[in-house]
């Protein structure tokens, strides 16, 4: 398997983000992480096409609130290693991924906070693969691929664009799924760890990914924790954003939040885009630590 990494200097101007990173090994790779501050773990899963940086704003009321934050970067994004071979990346190797990082941690007592892909792949982790190790969901913009879902018309625009582009813009689903405009350090720290089309191979696979009737790949996983998040009684809470074009509040939102009968009512975020922890970051880090406050055992 060929795999690619993204040199160290590429992320030495990224603004806003002064945690360093952990590294450790799995499957012939070296994966990153960082792991912040001490007491009650929040594991923060960021999605297509971002990396840890997504979370910055979030952290900083998290970890002054007195919570620790576990922040990967999935394979093939941020400073993870990235296998070049489309092929290689599913639905079951992000999971696995996921899972081996938090028993290799150990964590337990564990509240997600995911978006976008880090939905899927942080919700089976803590429905049908490591429940025991998880107390508390946060979703924002996300939710599961069951086959059923039905996918916006822009989000299709979006699978074919990347179908037929190998060497993806990042900049361009980065700055479209914002509401605000995004200055171009933001935009090129989003754009660091992929120098060129080998190493994007990652963005290109998360979109054909996604099963689009029961039948395909991952659906039937999905399916399943959909049925387990469907009779679960841990505290959860989701967020949405009012404007995002490629998961639009309704009914996408509405829809999800049947999948979280435990959850709050649907927290909507004002004047928001796809990436709202750009948009609002410090407002729903401050609203997840005073529900993390509120909510603790």
């Amino acid at each position: 398997m060929e795999i690619v990494r993204t040199p160290e200097e590429r992320f030495a101007q990224v603004p806003d983000f002064p945690w360093e990173p952990v590294y450790r090994e799995w499957e012939g790779m070296r994966l990153a992480h960082v792991d912040e501050g001490e007491g009650e773990p929040v594991l923060l899963v960021h999605g297509e096409p971002t990396w840890g940086f997504l979370w910055r704003k979030v952290m900083g009321p998290l970890l002054d609130a007195g919570y620790r934050c576990i922040v990967p970067d999935l394979p093939g994004f941020g400073r993870s290693d990235k296998p070049v071979d489309d092929e290689w990346y599913s639905y079951d190797r992000h999971t696995a991924a996921l899972v081996s990082l938090i028993e290799e941690l150990d964590l337990s007592g564990l509240t997600l906070v995911c978006h976008d892909w880090g939905g899927p792949i942080g919700l089976r982790t803590a429905s049908t693969e490591v429940p025991e190790r998880f107390s508390r969901l946060v979703a924002m913009d996300t939710g599961l691929f069951t086959g059923y879902q039905k996918m916006s018309d822009n989000w299709n625009h979006f699978r074919d664009f990347i179908a037929s582009h190998r060497d993806v813009r990042v900049a361009m689903p980065i700055r479209g799924g914002c509401a605000t405009e995004l200055s171009d350090e933001v935009v090129a720290a989003y754009e660091a760890p992929f120098p060129d089309v080998d190493y994007k191979a990652g963005i290109r696979a998360f979109p054909p990914m996604i099963p689009v009737t029961p039948e395909d790949a991952g659906a039937a996983e999905g399916q399943a924790a959909a049925r387990y998040l469907m009779k679960d009684e841990r505290p959860s809470l989701l967020f949405w954003a009012d404007d995002d074009p490629a998961l639009p509040l309704d009914p996408v939102g509405r829809a999800v939040q049947m999948l979280f009968p435990m959850a709050e009512p649907l927290t909507v975020i004002e004047n928001a885009g796809h990436f709202l922890q750009e948009d609002h970051g410090e407002e729903i880090g401050r609203q997840i630590a005073t529900w993390l406050d509120r909510t603790a055992v």
